[in-house]
């Protein structure tokens, strides 16, 4: 995880994700690109122009968050950019060769019933880029312990499993896998990928309604650093495909939340 995109709407999570960003590239030795996508246009002369304000106004919000936060020797690359904002980070991603986003559960709206704000979450439906959500105000701590819950243990992509691995060699972190029999499990989904559990430090079973009634009954018990769980339509986020949001009823967590893009 050499390469890490933090987009920013706003100072105060800026702030804390820039943070959190530069204590784990101190760690992994990366690059942090720090962006903020402006998508307000003037018409001038019949020609759609960006207005250069709002550029400013990007770059001026960026300056004033590094400017608060001790780089620590990291490399910070800060970008504004224009146009839209899922297609731009898209484009970065590819441009710097990005490994990984940290980004925030709610990145404007401010909704106690919400976990993951509109942003948020139409990035992580349109992103194959493995995202790192980061609560407010969370101070980075070393990741000793992952939890990986799941229903499907296999995975038809390649490289989904990547940022495991990486986190295993960086960060010597023991790997607890957590599989959620559900009354929709199918035979197949019950077999494990041989490369997930050759990493494993425990395996768990357990049999409940949702994949999330799963997680809320084992999370006390191995007491993870950071959650991980895959993105799929009929998993963790299947409320995603309906809204653009992703209600703490349906799920939500109270640790750094690691979402891989499994097969759809």
């Amino acid at each position: 995880m050499k390469n890490i995109l933090v987009p920013v709407g706003s100072s105060e999570n800026g702030i804390n994700n820039l943070k959190y960003a530069i204590n784990f590239a101190s760690i992994s030795g990366g690059t942090v690109y720090l962006i903020n996508i402006n998508k307000e246009y003037a018409r001038i002369g019949g020609i759609e122009e960006v207005d250069q304000f709002e550029l400013y106004k990007s770059g001026k919000l960026l300056s004033n968050i590094i400017n608060s936060v001790n780089a620590k020797g990291i490399k910070v690359i800060t970008k504004p950019i224009k146009g839209d904002p899922f297609v731009a980070i898209k484009k970065i991603s590819k441009e710097f060769d990005i490994d990984l986003v940290i980004t925030s559960p709610q990145s404007v709206e401010i909704n106690d019933k919400v976990y993951l704000g509109t942003i948020t979450a139409k990035l992580l439906k349109q992103t194959e880029i493995p995202l790192l959500i980061v609560p407010k105000n969370y101070l980075f701590r070393k990741f000793d312990s992952i939890l990986v819950a799941f229903k499907n243990g296999h995975f038809e992509k390649e490289n989904v499993l990547s940022p495991i691995y990486d986190m295993v060699s960086i960060f010597k972190s023991k790997i607890n896998l957590l599989q959620v029999i559900t009354p929709e499990t199918t035979d197949e989904q019950l077999k494990i990928d041989q490369d997930l559990l050759d990493i494993k430090s425990t395996l768990t079973t357990t049999k409940n309604a949702t994949t999330f009634q799963g997680v809320l009954e084992h999370f006390q018990s191995h007491d993870p650093d950071i959650l991980c769980v895959i993105r799929r339509k009929r998993g963790f986020f299947k409320k995603l495909w309906e809204k653009n949001r992703v209600l703490k009823r349906d799920f939500h967590t109270s640790i750094p939340l690691l979402i891989l893009s499994g097969n759809l």
